[in-house]
């Protein structure tokens, strides 16, 4: 876990230090970049779930030794990643203004909403360079992290933040005889990282082809076998439509917060970017669960009291990181240049996430065990139709009916997690879950 839970930090480091940086800027270029962020996060959500239908199976395939498997399942990231990001770049450009503008409300503080609009555009132009490569190092990164190496994403990734770091310090600030960049160049200085880190991993996997055999069969074909192809569009269709609601879903409960006013924007932007370097601790642990669990699952079909175990220890872990994030609450936000109000919001909003970890790691260990059989429809309806059925009515009544002041709406929608975790209880008692998916006979391949 530990190799997984680096990386994630540094990834979440990364948009913490863009969030930090350009918060020293203002609170109006601040919010435009975390609104632009938050679509960004669709687009991320929807890559790491479309490759998790495939990487369900290469991890499998992994605890076989099948290295033939492990690059069919490759080849098929590649082109889910392909489609995936040629969307997405598709509806920015022609509908990224549009989306902006549902963010921006006037609030208490009377911000410039038209400045905070040409922010966010300026942003997210630049940042549409960084799909490709961010897609592509996932696709390499995610395979090696099921084929059990962790260590050299996490090295990428620790590279990744040195160089980001550094290109924010001159670009936005206009540093060793570079232009003053402001939120344009907080997005070229991430869009030069994510170049850096997609090339060292590639480079990386090519190069030790003894370790990472299904290299000398990825490229040999772009064929996939009709069987497993069919069977990640069984699986996999229902994760990336489940991590696309559940983003989007997010971003519309951001959206409703954002109706209190631009320094509400702020406020949040800063909870859950500080909230998400935390929230490691269990998206980390849900993924070793769907490693750990996944190969046994290839070979012996008894993981029932080892899931129990790790799920234990992912909610331990959580309420420890839990009591260090309530403790640092008041104080983070007081690293921002903006005003005392959003400094006050944003340290409540990240107390109430801190006494929620404990809960929200226990429903993302249950999501994760879930997925490690293939349930994925069960774990759609476990995420997705329990966000969009009631977390998003209630904010969005909350938000447009009611004057609620953001707080309180914030505790409300949070507050549902508790129903989550009795479901989740209950399906991963069940042990349906427990299902070996690649014992299958071979079958004609399918080329595109």
């Amino acid at each position: 876990m530990l190799p997984i839970l680096v990386q994630n930090v540094i990834t979440n480091f990364v948009s913490l230090l863009d969030n930090i940086m350009v918060g020293q800027v203002g609170t109006e270029p601040m919010s435009g970049v975390a609104i632009v962020n938050q679509l960004i996060f669709v687009f991320n959500l929807c890559i790491f779930g479309g490759l998790a239908g495939a990487g369900i199976f290469t991890a499998q395939y992994y605890g076989k030794n099948d290295s033939k498997g492990v690059a069919d399942t490759f080849r098929a990231k590649l082109y889910i990643a392909a489609f995936t990001s040629a969307a997405f770049i598709v509806v920015f450009l022609l509908f990224g203004e549009q989306l902006i503008m549902q963010f921006i409300h006037e609030g208490e503080e009377q911000l410039d909403m038209a400045a905070t609009l040409n922010y966010g555009k300026d942003y997210l132009a630049v940042m549409l360079i960084q799909i490709p490569p961010f897609a592509l190092q996932q696709v390499y990164a995610s395979t090696l992290k099921e084929s059990g190496e962790t260590l050299v994403p996490m090295k990428a990734g620790i590279i990744a933040v040195l160089v980001n770091l550094v290109g924010n310090y001159i670009l936005i600030f206009g540093k060793l005889g570079a232009p003053v960049m402001g939120v344009v160049g907080a997005a070229i200085a991430t869009v030069i990282s994510r170049f850096v880190e997609c090339t060292i991993i590639i480079i990386w996997t090519h190069r030790h082809r003894d370790t990472n055999p299904f290299v000398d069969h990825a490229y040999t074909t772009w064929r996939i076998p009709e069987t497993l192809l069919r069977q990640i569009v069984v699986m996999g269709l229902p994760l990336l439509v489940n991590e696309l609601l559940w983003s989007s879903g997010m971003t519309v409960l951001s959206q409703c917060y954002s109706m209190r006013g631009l320094e509400v924007v702020s406020a949040v932007n800063i909870s859950t970017t500080v909230s998400n370097l935390f929230f490691c601790a269990f998206f980390s642990m849900g993924n070793s669960i769907a490693i750990i669990i996944g190969l046994p699952l290839g070979v012996l079909l008894a993981v029932g009291d080892e899931d129990r175990k790790l799920i234990a220890f992912a909610v331990a872990l959580c309420a420890a990181v839990g009591v260090v994030m309530a403790l640092l609450a008041p104080l983070i936000p007081e690293i921002y240049n903006t005003s005392d109000h959003v400094k006050h919001i944003a340290s409540q909003l990240l107390l109430v996430s801190a006494v929620m970890m404990p809960v929200n790691a226990f429903t993302n260990s249950c999501y994760f065990t879930l997925r490690s059989g293939g349930k994925t429809i069960i774990t759609f309806v476990f995420d997705s139709l329990y966000l969009w059925v009631l977390c998003i009515p209630l904010a969005f009544v909350l938000s447009r009916y009611t004057a609620m002041p953001i707080l309180r709406m914030f505790i409300c929608v949070q507050a549902l997690e508790i129903v989550k975790c009795s479901i989740g209880y209950y399906l991963v008692k069940s042990r349906k879950w427990v299902k070996d998916l690649v014992s299958e006979p071979e079958a004609p391949a399918v080329e595109f």
